[in-house]
């Protein structure tokens, strides 16, 4: 059962929230994992280094905290069921899911940061593009939310919401778990400059059904830097509540991340004042952002 602390820790993040305030998290988990070396997992991505060098994944969270980061992510974006059972990985589920948790829960009683939040980081995407029925993507996501509640997690964080089918089930998924949900959303204008998400549908309905679904903030994530303010645009005509980005910056091209040409932290953080004068108020990064780039948003904060 969550208890006091966690639901205190929370409730201090929704009141500043309400109240106006930013907050700032952290940067990329998984990418950052592959820069620092940890083998990938194949048709996993970068999700296992919770088990095969956890030392680096809480190296990682601690990096995030000593620059000021008030929420980090689980590396767990890559641990649902289906992409471990695709790696031959399927019978550590659990194991990855927990550990995954426990290493930011670990780094942040190791900051002598204790009001840092933990959220753990859920996903549905797949490197083989194998997708189970909606059940059963359901089922293994109740799973999986259960195991991160139970190892500390006090946020779940919807990542790469590419598709409003999978991500209603998600966000039914995170419900039954009596934690908040975020719904992180990835888009980009098609040809007539209308934003939709990745696989298709409209941004516009994806902001409805996540609002429908019980979502209690809106992130822009996953998504190219010239490409936010197209979609901040929709988000301000139909969302009331508070908002969020974590863009990413690089290439990416089977299954490897390339840093040659991440955008630089001092450009990062200029990109990133036109979304806070906007009224951002959640602001971090996705793959190819480091510790760098959340030490020098912190500056503009």
């Amino acid at each position: 059962m969550t208890g006091s602390t966690e639901l205190e820790r929370y409730e201090t993040i929704r009141q500043r929230l309400a109240a106006g305030e930013r907050i700032l998290i952290d940067g990329a988990t998984g990418t950052e994992v592959e820069r620092r070396g940890v083998p990938q997992l194949e048709n996993a991505w970068n999700g296992g280094g919770a088990l095969s060098h956890p030392d680096i994944v809480r190296d990682i969270h601690l990096d995030y905290i000593r620059e000021g980061a008030e929420i980090v992510i689980s590396n767990t974006f890559a641990t649902t069921r289906h992409a471990l059972e695709d790696a031959g990985a399927g019978d550590l589920f659990d194991d990855y899911n927990r550990r995954g948790v426990e290493l930011a829960v670990e780094a942040r009683d190791g900051s002598r940061r204790p009001d840092v939040l933990v959220a753990g980081g859920v996903s549905y995407w797949s490197w083989t593009e194998r997708h189970p029925p909606l059940d059963q993507l359901r089922n293994d996501a109740e799973q999986q939310m259960a195991v991160m509640k139970a190892a500390g997690a006090e946020l779940l964080m919807l990542e790469m919401m590419v598709e409003i089918d999978r991500m209603t089930v998600l966000l039914d998924a995170a419900r039954k778990t009596g934690l908040p949900v975020w719904a992180g959303l990835s888009c980009k204008p098609d040809a007539s400059g209308t934003p939709r998400l990745f696989r298709g549908d409209l941004l516009s309905d994806a902001i409805v059904a996540a609002a429908e679904g019980g979502a209690t903030l809106i992130n822009i994530m996953h998504t190219e830097v010239e490409h936010v303010d197209a979609c901040l645009d929709v988000v301000e005509d139909l969302w009331r509540g508070p908002v969020g980005v974590y863009a990413h910056s690089g290439a990416y091209d089977n299954g490897k991340w390339f840093f040659n040409d991440v955008i630089s932290p001092e450009d990062y953080a200029d990109a990133a004042r036109p979304w806070i004068a906007r009224g951002v108020q959640v602001i971090g990064g996705c793959c190819g952002v480091r510790a760098a780039h959340v030490a020098a948003l912190k500056e503009i904060l």
